[in-house]
């Protein structure tokens, strides 16, 4: 499976998650929708993707997926950090969906640089023995940043959001 933001006839031009399946690897089923953008003044109005973002993170309750959310007020484009919870089984189902980000550029490295007020999830490591997540990041198209927290905490968080 492969979670992208293809811009073709199929899908994605809205700025949306989809996920292709193949048996494989060279043929691939017509992009599914996974996760859309929010309608209204949320954080991730404008569109979402993963990028070259990490692959999602199999937990006990289903798929962890970090992905980008983008807004577009007046004074530019802001790019942040989310959560969603995504279906062992069906990963096109989203089981939750975090309504706040977890990271924002607020670090002056994050804020200024090629491309401003932009935060962008690249990698991420789990490690199992200590329960910390390490989440390596773009920031302003300048610098690479790692920011860590413990996998309990992140599903604590996910999990006590609405459902889908």
């Amino acid at each position: 499976m492969l979670l992208h933001r293809p811009k073709t006839q199929f899908g994605g031009a809205h700025g949306e998650i989809l996920l292709s399946r193949s048996d494989d690897l060279v043929s691939w089923s017509a992009p599914e929708q996974v996760l859309q953008p929010r309608d209204g003044a949320w954080w991730d109005s404008l569109r979402i993707g993963i990028g070259i973002g990490p692959p999602p993170l199999r937990t006990e309750h289903g798929w962890l997926l970090v992905y980008h959310g983008v807004k577009g007020p007046v004074a530019g484009e802001v790019y942040r950090v989310g959560l969603a919870l995504l279906d062992h089984d069906e990963p096109t189902r989203v089981l939750r969906r975090l309504p706040r980000w977890i990271l924002a550029p607020l670090a002056p490295y994050e804020r200024a640089g090629d491309v401003p007020n932009v935060v962008f999830p690249c990698g991420l490591l789990h490690d199992a023995a200590s329960g910390e997540v390490r989440l390596y990041y773009g920031a302003a198209d300048t610098s690479i940043c790692l920011a860590t927290a413990h996998l309990d905490d992140l599903l604590d968080a996910v999990l006590a959001a609405p459902p889908g």
